[in-house]
């Protein structure tokens, strides 16, 4: 009788920060009409799935560093965060009165649980022999201020034997998008820093969703701005925490972590050493090349019509300035890291 479904209200440019906040709707077969059930959630959801009787829809919620099980009613009301725990729910299925959840932790890939009337069991154990015996790094996601004040988080991973006595060297490893989000989901690339002695910070800097449609926007056309001053306050918050050796530290990402990477080595000196995977330098050799040329138009303009835009956008630009030793890494074939 009726379809759930998300619902964007612009235009959907995948890894961008322009992508609008992704609503759940739905529709009455048979009908024009259709209506917004979260227009007043500044979250993302996915994954919609009705109960039995049609009363309930349940979808997966973004927030703050968490893919959060939730619900709400047919009508749009009684939203509720089913499953309030430091997890990330990937993926879910409602059978009658059963549920079944993929979940995973800081410490632990994801395995399926039931939960059923509030009670989580776990049904797989599908890393256990991997992981038996493995030691596995502590994770703490911390909040601290950025530079003009507004709230940033980021994830810590302490080493083995951690001891808060000692300040340790350090990585700060940053996601791809922008518009996505670390999370409470198991990192092996966190944990095995971490098991070879190294604090590793993964922060959420503006440009992440998980945090609202205007934290996410904080990037739109100021790449390597804002999203450089949250990501620097997460490491001076390590530094304040005596956590974090301020003469040992490295950077590093993929995709856009890559390109906000080497925005970082343009504007500090401060890191040992930085790792540039499937980045780019100069924004504008890639238009025409990759998938992002949508992305490119709508976030910067015709790099003809726009070129101080795209010039000053570009890392290529400050490159007089870089002086950490850089590891750029990409595909023969993969024109985002021409």
């Amino acid at each position: 009788r009726s379809i759930a479904y998300v619902s964007s209200t612009g235009p959907d440019v995948g890894g961008s920060a322009l992508t609008p906040t992704r609503h759940l709707a739905a529709t009455r077969v048979g009908q024009d009409e259709r209506k917004l059930l979260t227009p007043d959630l500044d979250r993302n959801v996915s994954n919609p799935e009705y109960s039995a009787d049609g009363e309930i829809i349940y979808f997966r919620l973004e927030d703050s560093g968490q893919n959060h099980f939730a619900s709400v009613e047919s009508d749009g009301g009684g939203l509720t965060r089913l499953l309030e725990r430091q997890v990330s729910v990937g993926d879910f299925s409602v059978v009658g009165e059963h549920t079944v959840l993929l979940m995973g932790q800081a410490d632990q890939p994801p395995e399926l649980y039931t939960f059923d009337n509030g009670t989580l069991s776990q049904l797989t154990s599908v890393s256990a022999e991997t992981l038996d015996g493995v030691a596995r790094a502590g994770v703490e996601k911390l909040q601290f201020e950025s530079a003009d004040g507004t709230p940033v988080e980021a994830f810590f991973f302490t080493p083995i034997d951690y001891d808060d006595s000692k300040r340790y060297p350090t990585i700060l490893w940053l996601h791809g998008g922008p518009a996505s989000q670390f999370t409470y989901n198991f990192h092996a690339i966190g944990q095995l820093y971490a098991a070879h002695g190294y604090v590793v910070i993964m922060p959420n800097p503006r440009g992440s969703t998980g945090y609202g449609q205007d934290f996410a926007m904080g990037t739109v056309a100021r790449w390597g701005d804002k999203d450089f001053e949250d990501v620097m306050a997460a490491v001076d918050h390590g530094i304040e925490l005596d956590m974090v050796d301020p003469d040992r530290m490295g950077v590093g990402g993929w995709s856009y972590g890559g390109i906000l990477t080497n925005y970082v080595i343009t504007q500090t000196g401060r890191f040992k050493a930085a790792i540039s995977g499937a980045s780019l330098g100069l924004v504008t050799a890639n238009y025409g090349h990759d998938h992002y040329q949508l992305m490119y138009e709508l976030e910067f303009g015709l790099p003809w019509e726009e070129p101080e835009r795209w010039t000053a956008l570009s890392p290529f630009s400050k490159v007089e300035a870089i002086t950490t030793p850089t590891l750029w890494m990409g595909g023969a074939l993969d024109w985002l890291s021409l």
